[in-house]
This record gives structure tokens, C-alpha cells and sequence, in this order.
């Protein structure tokens, strides 16, 4: 029977309490959508640090559970048939831990499906593009003479907040009443674009009042603020 000592991840961050689920992950945008996920659920967890300055992202241990080296990852013991489980992928481990514990993911097939097709417009939409106008907005690419190549990605966020703010319209959370996986998806990426990259301004966000309204509830959820924590930097 395989046991959480057999993953080559744990020889580099230990597990102080192997019985519960293993968080390998950083507070940003992709990594506090897991954090929050477990914080609303009140999974048992253990928060592993995953340094990008000590390039632990690419060390073997951590290679072996997520060959793209990125974060979040997780290693569950309790997986399905009672063997270990580690995945990667922010969106699928949403996925996988609104059907390990039956919340924040509609029964109903046909609301099931509407709410994964936001999980996904967030994977392939908000999250590329927002990450590309953080990059010429705040970092390396700032530097840059030429502003095409931000201004493409500063168009391309505001057509995108613009499909959510209609959407949002009379709507309490994305899927109407029902707080799902969609909003821990998206909203940690509106968060830390108005946050963390500072282009509100750029993108016009005082023109999304749909968008910031759910936000503001979103960021008052106490699971939330303590998701938005988890795990400390070191």
C-alpha cells in the first residue's frame, strides 16, 4: 500500500501530520484559489511553502509531483479508493476537491457543466491574460519602449472583465445564489490584478461595478481572508 513517505515531495517539506492533505503552494492568484477552497471546506491540511526564490519549484521533490513546476500541487492521502493522490493544475484540484466533499459544485448536471465552463474561462481566459498585463504593467516587461504588446493584453483584460461584469448583473456570485468554485477561480485573479499589479487604472476598473461588488463580498468571506494568507512566504 503506498503511503504519503513514498512521493519524493515529502523528503523536502516533511509531513508534520501525514493524515491530513499536503498543500504545496504559494499566496498568489493560482495558489490561494486551493487555499481558500480548503479554508471554505475545512478539509484538514498541511500548507507547504514553495519558495520561487530558493527555485524550490524546480528541485526534483517538487518536479516529481508537478513535472510543469508550478504552484499549487497537492498530495492527498485519502484519496480515491483510500491510496495517496497527488495532482497539479489549480482548476482540476478545485475540481477534484468539490467532489471529495460534495460543495461548492452543483449536483445538477446542467449546473455543474455552467459552473466548470467559468472554472475554464478563468484557466484560459482571465488568468493568461491578466498574468501578460502584470508582466509589461509591473514587472520586466514595463521596460519595454514598445506599449503594443501590453496594450493588447490591457484591451484583452477589459473585453474580459466586461463579459463578467455583465454576467454578474443581478447575480449575488457567478452562478446566481450559489457560491461555487467559480468564484474562488476568477476573483483571486480580479483581487490581484487591481491589487498586486496596480492596473486598475489602466484597465478602466471603476467601470466594472458588477465586478466589484461581488468581489467585495467575496474578499469579506472569512475562509477567504484566511485563504488569501496561506501559506506564509518564507
Amino acid at each position: 500500500m503506498t503511503t504519503l513517505s513514498d512521493f519524493a515531495v515529502t523528503r523536502k517539506w516533511p509531513a508534520q501530520h501525514p493524515d491530513r492533505l499536503q498543500l504545496y503552494s504559494l499566496p498568489t492568484p493560482n495558489g490561494v484559489k486551493v487555499s481558500i477552497m480548503l479554508e471554505e471546506t475545512g478539509l484538514p491540511y498541511e500548507a507547504h511553502t514553495v519558495s520561487f526564490e530558493r527555485n524550490d519549484q524546480m528541485s526534483p521533490e517538487f518536479l516529481s509531483l508537478n513535472p510543469n513546476n508550478k504552484i499549487p500541487a497537492i498530495l492527498d492521502p485519502n484519496g480515491p479508493n483510500g491510496q495517496p493522490l497527488g495532482l497539479f493544475e489549480s482548476g482540476a484540484i478545485l475540481i477534484y476537491l468539490a467532489e471529495k466533499t460534495g460543495r461548492f459544485l452543483p449536483a445538477d448536471p446542467a449546473l455543474r457543466y455552467e459552473t466548470l465552463q467559468w472554472v475554464m474561462f478563468q484557466m484560459g481566459g482571465i488568468g493568461p491574460m491578466f498574468g501578460q498585463l502584470g508582466f509589461f504593467h509591473k514587472f520586466a516587461g514595463k521596460a519595454y519602449e514598445d506599449k503594443r504588446p501590453r496594450d493588447r493584453y490591457v484591451n484583452e483584460s477589459r473585453r474580459l472583465l466586461g463579459v463578467l461584469d455583465r454576467h454578474l448583473t443581478g447575480r449575488d456570485w457567478i452562478m446566481g445564489s450559489e457560491y461555487t468554485i467559480a468564484d474562488m477561480a476568477i476573483l483571486p485573479w480580479v483581487r490581484n490584478l487591481i491589487g498586486f499589479y496596480d492596473a486598475g487604472q489602466l484597465v478602466g476598473y471603476q467601470d466594472f461595478k458588477q465586478v466589484d461588488r461581488v468581489l467585495q463580498a467575496f474578499v469579506a468571506r472569512p475562509a477567504v481572508q484566511r485563504g488569501l494568507e496561506v501559506p506564509p512566504r518564507g
